[in-house]
């Protein structure tokens, strides 16, 4: 008898989705953040932004676009605003069409600075390209290089199954602010992601849980999908478990209770969310 497939018996093929990484003028973190995204099961391509202006590369051909973190263009202009227009200049109806499909997009860092001037977040009533917030100098008023705890408060796509997280920072301009009444509509409509708190590795210091003044101690935003999300902390710094600011004291305890230590360490579960929400079943 001849076998003919049809839609009932034809195998499930799980394809690997392709993640876009931007590269180019400062931005520095590319080559760990595709290391996070390959581990995770993605097919991550790091890809100049010249290479998407000149129509080398397409957006259309990825499902996860990323804006790693790094010093774009020196921060000259404040940071993320010339690579921002960069973006808005030649690659702005590409980008458009890209939000507004099942995609999803993620900005760490400079690449949330660089989302918040785009006007990619929060887009509050789908308002892509219109700034409504900002991401100021540190109240310190210089570069603060540390780890953070974190309370997750949504259930966006990437921060599925998280309820809280340790990850490093480092920016000079991560001090979130918005008006009264764009930060009442952040509240309503659950888009406010992250919040800097008092956990596990702030036991360890005396530093404060919001490391830069941040208001309303917001460290990351989504838009209304929760597909676009912006945060300041470094997941892609946090991918192994060595990498735990009190590794050493955590593998001791798991030793004395005959347990060994992982491997992995919490950033990687953002990447490892991304992947699944195209890898389902």
């Amino acid at each position: 008898m001849l076998w003919l497939p049809t839609a009932e018996n034809l195998p499930i093929i799980k394809m690997k989705p392709k993640v876009l990484i931007f590269s180019g003028y400062g931005l520095n973190s590319e080559a760990e953040t595709k290391y996070a995204f390959d581990t995770a099961g993605g097919k991550a391509v790091i890809v100049h932004v010249n290479d998407l202006v000149a129509h080398k590369v397409s957006l259309a051909d990825f499902q996860i676009l990323c804006l790693p973190g790094g010093f774009s263009y020196g921060d000259d202009s404040g940071s993320g605003n010339a690579y921002a227009n960069k973006l808005k200049n030649h690659l702005w109806q590409e980008i458009l069409e890209f939000v507004n499909s099942d995609r999803l997009v993620i900005g760490i860092c400079n690449g949330f600075q660089i989302l918040a001037n785009l006007g990619l977040l929060p887009a509050l009533n789908s308002k892509f390209g219109e700034r409504q917030i900002a991401l100021l100098h540190n109240s310190q008023a210089r570069l603060v290089t540390r780890w953070v705890d974190l309370r997750i408060e949504n259930d966006s796509p990437w921060l599925s199954g998280i309820s809280q997280i340790s990850l490093p920072i480092a920016h000079g301009e991560g001090k979130f602010y918005a008006e009264t009444e764009i930060l009442a509509k952040l509240k309503s409509r659950r888009m406010i992601a992250l919040k800097y708190s008092r956990g596990e590795t702030c036991r360890y210091s005396d530093l404060p849980a919001n490391p830069n003044g941040s208001l309303a101690d917001i460290a990351g935003i989504n838009d209304e999908s929760g597909r676009i999300l912006g945060l300041m902390p470094h997941p892609e710094r946090a991918q192994f478990f060595h990498q735990l600011p009190h590794w050493t004291n955590l593998a001791d305890k798991l030793r004395r209770e005959g347990k060994s230590c992982p491997r992995t360490g919490p950033g990687l579960k953002i990447f490892q969310n991304a992947v699944r929400y195209f890898i389902k079943g």
